[in-house]
Parts: structure tokens; C-alpha cells; sequence
């Protein structure tokens, strides 16, 4: 396995851990909402941009991009 995969995996480990975090989720249940909501692509995607940029902001727009695409959370 590359660096650069273990990287991104690390990454979207601790986005799932954040995002469940910030919305008092369990950590499977984060993973789930993300993954249904096509969020884990786009990480995968973007993750070039998205691990620049602080962790709080990330959970923000990912929500905002899960959001887009049917997912809802209070």
C-alpha cells in the first residue's frame, strides 16, 4: 500500500470520527450516512483540497454535500 493511500485512509478515518463526533453519532452510524450519501467518494475524490483545509470546515461541508444528495441531519 502506498503512503499516499494510507494517508487518505487515515484522513476519512478521522473525518468519519469528527463527523460522528460533531453530530453525536456512533462511528459506524457516521460511516453509514456518509457512505449512503456519496460523501466517502467524495473524499476519495478531493481529498487533495479537503486534507488542507481544517477538519471542522470539512465536517461542515461534507454534511452540506450529504445534505445535497437526501441526507438530513438535525
Amino acid at each position: 500500500m502506498s503512503k499516499r493511500t494510507r494517508d487518505k485512509i487515515e484522513y476519512m478515518v478521522i473525518m468519519v470520527s469528527m463527523f460522528a463526533s460533531h453530530f453525536h453519532l456512533s462511528e459506524v452510524e457516521a460511516y453509514r450516512y456518509i457512505n449512503q450519501y456519496q460523501g466517502i467518494e467524495l473524499m476519495d475524490e478531493f481529498y487533495d483540497v479537503m486534507h488542507t483545509q481544517s477538519f471542522p470546515d470539512m465536517v461542515d461541508s461534507l454534511a452540506k454535500y450529504c445534505a445535497r444528495n437526501g441526507g438530513y441531519l438535525a
